[in-house]
This record gives structure tokens, sequence and C-alpha cells, in this order.
């Protein structure tokens, strides 16, 4: 398969005032104007956030006021741009609204939205600085973070492209440290890696080239990786894996990659990924509408491979086994169906009601599987229920999970700003997955709650005594509108900057 990654721009920090740094593009936030009574004030001049003070002088100390001239209000990702006529060496200045100033992780995730959105308008722009990153607690990552994936632009599937739409070739950051860039850099780099798998065409990234793609990206960081055939699947019983990929001419596989943690690892973490690599519904076929964002459905497996290949970068003092179940779900003569029982790796049966729940059955085998590895915490993530969508929406992961993990996880989800809450797993329900012929059935026979039930039929695979989490980013996954801040159109790499922040945290606090 074409392997072209797509190019993160080169990266710098500097101490030099922002008033002074040759670059094609000065970008420095403003935040709305506040009258007397604390509310906004309609029609006055936005606020320079801060790192924008020697910019300013340059300007005589006149830039707000002249920024309110033409338009600028503060405003979040609003972006007002101007000449510099010779006030500093960047003849373009670009000003975007943070909205109100703050530390928390809204304000950082406003930021972010900002920079993204400043880098959308800098597109064709080979050079510029940005002061965002001194705009508050928080505020120096999210300005790296959100310059880089808010221009990404994905180009592997394109004959030629347009010089003059891509994106900034070099960030300058004010405001920042030098490891403050590195971290966010390497963080943009791995939802980037996740954004490209999951744009890929699904004729191009079919189980065994994603299966490639997984080890070269794994094997390029160092880690161990294994893969498993279809004929391996089969002679060691992975009957969820196999039953759901043998309806296509491209046969599925099993990816394991490991990071060992270095030489003192605190805990060991296993992290699984559905990864179907096009999904149909198989038998139970999909409308027409919409089925062509089914390219995302593996945006889980994407997010762990990226997340444990980023694990090894950062050289994070935890061990991390990411363990991909990747099939290809299509209807054929030879292709599961209703009323199947298939026998999952470990020995447990499920009757198949429904073969477009076919995630939750490859993701049975992978959770037995790195439940083997006797780990200290599980977290899965998947792309697994419409329900999700209708929920909570399309921005907004469903967390279920070990009490307090799933909390844990979902407070990281927040804190990114990736999003995501934390939803029950009532043991009622349990019932309505009760099969006729079999141990576990793959469906309920209602409409309701089907997140919910499509959690407590993972939890059935989940060793006992494993705190463990489960993320459905049925809808975060994939953006099927316009850009906004810094999300762009297609694959998102949601829930990759959550999962981070979860190693991270457990590499401090275990």
């Amino acid at each position: 398969m074409p392997t072209a990654e797509t190019t993160i721009p080169d990266t710098a920090a500097t101490s030099a005032s922002p008033s002074t740094v040759e670059a094609g593009a000065l970008v420095i936030g403003l935040h709305p104007a506040v009258a007397a009574d604390g509310e906004e004030s309609s029609g006055a001049a936005p606020v320079l956030a801060a790192g924008a003070a020697d910019v300013d002088a340059a300007f005589g100390g006149e830039l707000a006021e002249l920024l309110r001239v033409v338009g600028a209000t503060g405003k979040v990702e609003q972006v007002v741009s101007l000449p510099t006529r010779g006030a500093v060496p960047a003849p373009r200045l670009v000003a975007v609204g943070l909205g109100e100033p703050g530390g928390d992780a809204a304000a950082a995730d406003r930021v972010r939205r900002a920079a993204g959105a400043a880098a959308r308008a800098l597109a064709g722009t080979p050079a510029a600085v940005s002061t965002l990153g001194a705009a508050g607690e928080g505020a120096a990552e999210a300005a790296v973070a959100g310059a880089l994936l808010g221009g990404y632009r994905f180009d592997l599937h394109r004959s030629s492209t347009d010089a003059g739409s891509a994106p900034v070739a070099s960030w300058t950051f004010t405001g920042v440290t030098a490891e403050q860039v590195r971290h966010a850099t390497l963080v943009a780099e791995a939802v980037a890696t996740a954004r490209d798998l999951v744009n890929t065409a699904p004729n191009v990234l079919v189980p065994e080239t994603f299966a490639s793609r997984a080890v070269a990206l794994g094997e390029r960081a160092g880690l161990v990786t294994e893969v498993l055939d279809d004929q391996q699947l089969r002679d060691n019983g992975y009957g969820g894996i196999i039953g759901v990929g043998k309806g296509s001419s491209n046969p599925p596989r099993l990816v394991r990659l490991t990071w060992h943690g270095g030489a003192a690892p605190t805990r060991k973490v296993a992290l699984v990924g559905k990864g179907i690599t096009f999904d149909t519904g198989g038998i139970s076929l999909k409308p027409n509408a919409g089925m062509a964002d089914m390219t995302s459905d593996m945006g889980g497996a994407a997010a762990v491979i990226a997340t444990v290949v980023l694990a090894a970068k950062l050289e994070l003092p935890v061990a991390v086994t990411a363990t991909v179940p990747m099939a290809e779900n299509m209807p054929s003569a030879t292709a599961y169906k209703p009323g199947d029982v298939l026998t999952m790796y470990g020995g447990r049966t499920v009757e198949v009601l429904n073969t477009d729940a076919e995630g939750r059955l490859i993701l049975a085998d992978a959770l037995v599987r790195a439940g083997e590895d006797a780990p200290d915490y599980l977290v899965e993530t998947s792309t697994l229920t419409g329900a999700q969508q209708v929920a909570l929406g399309l921005r907004t992961a469903g967390i279920m999970g070990s009490d307090e993990l799933r909390d844990r996880v979902a407070g990281h989800a927040v804190a990114t700003g990736e999003d995501g809450w934390a939803m029950p797993l009532p043991e009622y329900l349990r019932s309505d997955l009760d099969s006729r012929v079999a141990d576990i059935a793959n469906v309920s026979g209602q409409r309701f709650a089907g997140m919910l039930l499509a959690g407590l039929f993972l939890k059935e695979f989940v060793p006992d005594g494993v705190p463990w989490a489960h993320i459905d980013v049925a809808g975060p996954a994939y953006n099927t509108g316009g850009p906004r801040g810094y999300t762009t159109k297609g694959g998102t790499g949601v829930p990759v900057r959550t999962l981070i922040a979860f190693l991270e945290d457990v590499a401090a606090n275990g």
C-alpha cells in the first residue's frame, strides 16, 4: 500500500521577541472587551492576549484599536488579518479570538481551537511565528498542537496538490519551552498518524495492509511486533475475528505491538482497538446513505496503534501492549449470518443476531487475549455503536467500565479537549443479551440502551479483577462536516490524546 505520511511542520521555540522574528506571518491572540459590569462590551476594542505586548509596542500601542477597526472581537476562532507595513519583520499579522481568558482545561482548548483556525487561515505560508503559547496556563502545548492539527491535510490519494493550500511548513513559538514544543509535536504527530490511517481509502487499507502498516510504524519506534494471519487465527480459536472476516476476500489479522516501558516500568497497560477496515454491515446490510463513512470503522485501532508508538517515542516508564483485531465485514456466500453461533477465543459462545454488531465480536477475542498478559489496566476504544451518537452526539465519547478507571479516563478526555462522558453499565440490562442457544447474544431484541448493552457485552470478556474502560468514539472519531478549530474533515485522531494523557498519568501516579 502507499505509505506516504502527512508531514508534520517543523517546530521550534524561541526566546526572542515575536516583534523581531523573521516569518511570513505573525499570530497573536485576542480576548473580547469586557465592560465594567463584567459583560462583553460590543463595539469596543478587543483585549490583546498575553504574549503580544512587544507586538503592540511595535504598532505604537494602537494595535487593539486597529484590529477593532477591521472587525476583530476576540470571539473564539475568529480570524482577522492585516498587513504590518514594516512594523514587524513579518509582512502579515493574524489575530485570532481566544474567548474569555482563563487557566482551566476549557480555556486551553480554546487556545487549541484558535491555533487551528489560524493555521488554516495561513495555508500556503512558508513560515509563521505564534504568540498563543503565552496566552495562559495550559496554553503552551495547546498552541503547538492546535497549529499542527488545524493545518493537517491528507493528500495520499491526490494526483496533484495546490501549493497555495499547503499547511504552514515551519512554526516558531514564543512563550513556550523547547520541551513543551517537542512533546506537543510528538502528540500531534501521533494524532496525524491516526488520522492518516482512518483517511486511507478502504480498498487500500485492508486487514493485510493495515497490519503491515502497523508493524512498520511499530518497528520504526522499536516496538516488539506480532501478526497472526487468518490461518493462525483459525488454528488458535479466534472465532470472532474469523467469523466476521470470512465474508471478505481480504482475510483478517490480529496485530500486537509492545512497548516494554524502559528499564523500570511502573505498570502494565493493555490497549485494544477495533480494526474493521470497512463495514458494510455484512448480511445485515447497512443502508447506502453514509456507508462511505464506514472507512472510519477502524478508528479505534488507528488510535491505539498511534498511542503505543507515541509511548515509545516519549519513553514512558509504562509497559504498553496494543492488541488490534482487523477484519473487513462484507456480505458474500461465505459471510457469517444471523443465527450463527461463534466460539470465541477463550471458549465462550456467542449467538449472532445481527452481523452489523461485528465490532464487539472481534473485540471479544482481543480482550481475552489482552487479558492473558495480566495487565494492571485494560483500555479499549472503538467506533462501536450508533447509539453513542444518539445519546451523546458526534463529539462526546461514551466511556464505560470499572467505575474508578472509567472516571479517570473520562477526566482525561475532558482535560485534553477530546471530550467524554462517563456512562453506567446497569446489571439489569444484562439479561437482554441472554441467548436461546449460546452463552450470550451479540445484540438484544430491543432498540433501547444500545451503547450500554455493547459495553455489557464487552465486559463479559474482560478478566475478573482487571480495571477496564471502554471508549465508544463512533461519532468523535470521524468528522463528516467542515473543519472546525483544530479538527479537520475526516478522521479526527480521537482518542489518541486521551489515551496518552492516561498513560502519562499512570507513569506518574501508578
